[in-house]
């Protein structure tokens, strides 16, 4: 079956960086686009990054722009998120996606990352 599993949250200081792993597994990850999503609490959860399947467009909100870099290996089933300059708004449960239109979207379990001084 589908599964994700994220990692590389933690707590960091606003302005600092992070790093977030994606590891894919039970289908062909190289033919599907990949996402990450953030939920903070008390809110909606909210796409943060897009990769296409080579890579060659990747798509952020405004609130993320300039600050986080989508990439993936599709060598090694895993996609990515380098976070940098990040700010306490950042604080959220990052989840790694994949959506299908023949067995509909999956969700890792989520890794937490908090920016706090």
């Amino acid at each position: 079956q589908v599964q994700l599993v994220e990692s590389g949250g933690g707590l960091v200081q606003p302005g600092g960086s992070l790093r977030l792993s994606c590891a894919a597994s039970g289908f062909t990850f190289r033919r599907y686009a990949m996402n990450w999503y953030r939920q903070a609490p008390g809110k909606e959860r909210e796409l943060v990054a897009t990769i296409t399947t080579d890579s060659h467009s990747t798509n952020y909100p405004d609130s993320v722009k300039g600050r986080f870099t989508i990439s993936r290996d599709n060598a090694e089933n895993t996609v990515y998120l380098q976070m940098n300059s990040l700010k306490p708004e950042d604080t959220a449960v990052y989840y790694c996606n994949v959506h299908s239109q023949t067995w509909g979207s999956q969700w890792g379990q989520g890794t937490q990352v908090t920016v706090s001084s």
